[in-house]
């Protein structure tokens, strides 16, 4: 094993950078001033010295004989307070009928919601471009790890997690759902109300429309990506249903993608996971790959192969090594295999 999962450094900036330019995600932007802000606030947050409504935590997926970050994800513990609330859309039904006609129709619409006490969001996930389809499949590692450490740390969390879904766009990068809906109210295009939105939300809520909107009254091409997933996003949208997320029926209000979320204590590797005690058996039997998470605040975990007996745990002693864990500890193991 050379992957390692923890907690991202000051060290690691030029690193992201050239990861996150791969990609220049909304929440993981290729730009170094905001990387390093966010990583200042993950350092304080896996410190537990910020409330949970700024705390925000950035793991690093660190290729330990490269001496490579290949992968990242991210937790932001509060999505949707007072200050800034959480905007989506509620799809609902509503039936008309007409006695005159003998005849009904049953309309899905749009309703404009705001949460200002809003859930556990999860984003931010990146894996190098050279480092995909390996055996390890280190993207799934990267983004259940977060679930590794919500399991550790389920205090910090809301009882709510929430992903935000990537619909498709046009190879131009826009979102017909924004063209047919919220250009129309705002007067911006796409990207640029998309970025302005991570900084500042009052135009959202002012000039977007309070009455159901129906659906029936969009552009064919908003209706045929509205709650969509896009193809590059679909291995994350299967691996999150295979540990319990669902989708709720509420999408973005800028690019119409699917919001998914599922209940903290119903996470399969947070309620499968446990804490067992690490040991040194004299015959271990190295089979299979579970996932290892060390508490504190230097936090790591891995993949490793391992011979679990009660509440005892022995993984390889390079293992221990590269996790910088010692023997006798408290440690929190989940399976690893979902989503097969």
């Amino acid at each position: 094993m050379s992957f390692v999962i923890r907690p991202a450094k000051h060290d690691d900036i030029n690193q992201l950078v050239d990861l996150a330019k791969q990609f220049n995600l909304l929440n993981l932007p290729g730009e170094k001033r905001i990387l390093q802000h966010k990583i200042e606030t993950s350092e304080k947050s896996f410190s537990g010295i910020l409330p949970k409504h700024k705390s925000e935590y950035l793991f690093i997926l660190e290729d330990t004989e490269e001496k490579q970050v290949v992968g990242s994800s991210l937790i932001l513990a509060k999505h949707g307070t007072d200050e800034i609330p959480h905007y989506f859309f509620k799809l609902l039904k509503k039936n008309h009928f007409s006695e005159d006609l003998g005849t009904g129709f049953i309309h899905q619409v749009l309703r404009f919601q705001l949460d200002t006490d809003g859930p556990t969001e999860i984003g931010g996930l990146l894996v190098d471009k050279t480092y995909r389809r390996r055996p390890e499949k280190l993207g799934k590692q990267i983004s259940l790890a977060r679930f590794v450490y919500m399991g550790l740390f389920p205090e910090r969390f809301e009882d709510r997690i929430l992903c935000e879904l990537t619909p498709p766009l046009t190879e131009e990068g826009r979102s017909e759902f924004w063209e047919a809906l919220g250009r129309r109210f705002t007067g911006l295009p796409y990207q640029e109300a998309d970025v302005l939105s991570q900084s500042h939300k009052e135009f959202i809520q002012s000039l977007f429309p309070e009455d159901d909107i129906y659906l029936c009254l969009l552009d064919s091409k908003a209706r045929l990506v509205l709650g969509r997933v896009g193809e590059a996003t679909k291995p994350a949208q299967h691996l999150l249903e295979s540990i319990g997320f669902e989708y709720l029926d509420e999408v973005d209000p800028f690019d119409g993608g699917p919001h998914y979320g599922c209940k903290l204590e119903n996470l399969a590797p947070v309620k499968q996971g446990r804490m067992v005690r690490l040991t040194e058996f004299k015959d271990p039997k190295f089979q299979g790959r579970v996932f290892v998470g060390v508490p504190g605040d230097n936090f790591k975990a891995a993949v490793v192969p391992y011979d679990l007996r009660h509440d005892e745990i022995s993984i390889p002693s390079k293992t221990r090594d590269l996790l910088e864990v010692d023997l006798d500890t408290d440690v929190f193991v989940t399976p690893f295999e979902y989503g097969r």
